[in-house]
């Protein structure tokens, strides 16, 4: 089975094949070429086949596909062109949008224990020390049994290890309480960009987004204009939803269609200045998801966004037009034009700068796993609406969905925050009544002292100045000095006694 998606000026129809479908893919192109067109169409293939997507949505005008397009204008001349037919053709799809923010779709949500110290490191843009101290954090959370949910735990927990710090010195190591003030001002920049929605419960079901409705393959959409905004909290999220379909998922080997399916736009932002440990994770994840029936598709500008040892992972490519303007252009376009197998009736180099809209390289894996020689090729139109649906009739799908009535309440359940609240409200008990305590039984044996050497007095009867100076002077002298001096009184007492 292939995904049709191209059609050559000849007229021969390409399409990626279901079975390399989980080799990954790279789309890529200048501004206004026609990547998010491609994007969607490739989706839509999927969806029709079952497979569940799920799609970055950076510019929020891929809401559309809740509704059928229509046949007018250059949609319909381009199904007359390829003789697609015609309404037939065209399709609404089964949408699930979501917001971290959760002001435009089901809110999105995972733990800081999810995230983990490395993701959790590069969104705070923490250095070698700092990310050294916030392992240890998560270590300690582990070892006492302590959940790390939401930013207030992080706080919670950095605040606990500063304090008892020479108590865990010998077995986690010195605590630097620069690295905690760090750490805990990272938290408040990031919490300012709007990061405490993102952490939290009900956090995200991945079975949730693995679903399909009357047959075919949900599209979840993440609206990312706000998001985007946040590159750091934008690129960490992404990282973090790779790896937990890399963690989660079963081994499949190489099924007939892949099991789930990831669009990343502006995949630029996940290497930004990205760490080599981090890296060589995401590497490690691409080249070992596809076992489990994962293909993940990078949207971007220019191959060059990304390293190399991404790029070559990326079996099924679709490269629209780029232009040679600058020598980095230039250098671009070269890196592009090598990325392809070779066609000798194309100059794949001039052919990029020339590409018209909707037009673009394309060249996909065969049933045997090998990069077909490039194709000059026009692109399906989609069979949803290219304009997105308004604001209203988005937030009326959101409601409707039943996915929202299980996410839409933040909860906010027992973890490390509140048992170190309680600790530390059980300490703060057990030490006022033990100094009450220990007021009570001074001021037992000052007054037997005082009764012992001057003698009981009667009701408003004054004592002396003499008896004032010793009782003043009893109070006032510590309280190693007292117990010394009431043993010895307490032994001359005895002694005296004794003759």
């Amino acid at each position: 089975m292939q995904y049709l998606l191209a059609q050559t000026e000849q007229g021969r129809a390409l399409g990626i094949s279901a079975n390399m479908a989980n080799r990954h893919g790279l789309i890529a192109g200048a501004t206004g070429t026609g990547k998010t067109v491609t994007l969607r169409k490739i989706a839509e293939s999927f969806s029709d086949s079952g497979v569940p997507v799920f799609l970055v949505d950076v510019k929020g005008d891929l809401s559309g596909l809740v509704q059928a397009g229509k046949l007018q204008g250059k949609i319909a001349e381009r199904i007359e062109q390829f003789n697609l037919g015609g309404e037939n053709y065209l399709s609404g799809y089964p949408v699930s949008f979501w917001d971290v923010f959760g002001e435009s779709g089901i809110p999105l949500r995972t733990t800081i224990s999810e995230m983990g110290p490395l993701l959790l490191s590069r969104l705070l843009n923490l250095n070698a020390t700092q990310e050294g101290l916030l392992n240890l954090v998560f270590r300690l959370a582990d070892d006492k049994g302590l959940l790390l949910i939401d930013l207030k735990d992080l706080r919670a927990m950095l605040k606990h290890i500063a304090e008892n710090a020479k108590s865990y010195q010998l077995e986690y190591g010195n605590v630097s309480a620069a690295s905690v003030g760090a750490i805990q001002r990272a938290l408040l920049v990031l919490e300012n960009e709007g990061a405490g929605n993102l952490f939290g419960e009900p956090a995200l079901n991945l079975d949730d987004w693995l679903q399909t409705r009357n047959g075919k393959g949900v599209i979840n959409i993440l609206n990312s204009d706000k998001l985007i905004n946040s590159p750091r909290m934008y690129s960490a999220f992404l990282l973090w939803l790779m790896s937990e379909l890399f963690d989660q998922l079963p081994e499949v080997g190489d099924p007939d269609k892949p099991k789930f399916v990831m669009f990343f736009d502006e995949a630029h932002l996940l290497f930004d200045d990205a760490p080599a440990a981090l890296i060589d994770k995401i590497e490690q994840v691409v080249r070992l998801i596809r076992s489990k029936g994962v293909g993940i598709y990078f949207v971007t500008q220019t191959p060059l966004d990304l390293p190399d040892s991404i790029l070559g992972q990326l079996g099924n490519r679709v490269q629209h037009a780029l232009r040679a303007f600058t020598p980095r252009d230039q250098k671009a376009v070269k890196s592009a034009a090598e990325t392809f197998r070779s066609n000798p009736s194309i100059d794949v180099a001039e052919s990029i700068s020339i590409l018209g809209v909707g037009q673009a390289l394309v060249s996909f894996l065969d049933d045997k796993g090998m990069p077909t020689p490039v194709e000059i090729a026009y692109i399906y139109p989609p069979k949803s609406q290219l304009s997105p649906i308004t604001a209203e009739q988005r937030w009326n799908w959101v409601k409707d969905d039943e996915l929202y009535q299980f996410y839409k309440n933040y909860v906010d359940n027992i973890s490390a925050f509140e048992v170190l609240q309680q600790k530390a409200d059980l300490d703060a008990v057990t030490k006022k009544q033990a100094e009450q305590v220990h007021q009570q039984e001074e001021h037992g044996i000052m007054a037997s002292l005082n009764r012992m050497i001057f003698g009981t007095k009667k009701k408003g009867e004054q004592l002396t100045v003499t008896e004032q100076l010793v009782s003043g002077v009893s109070k006032s002298i510590g309280r190693n000095i007292r117990n010394q001096i009431t043993k010895q009184i307490m032994r001359g007492i005895l002694g005296t006694l004794k003759k």
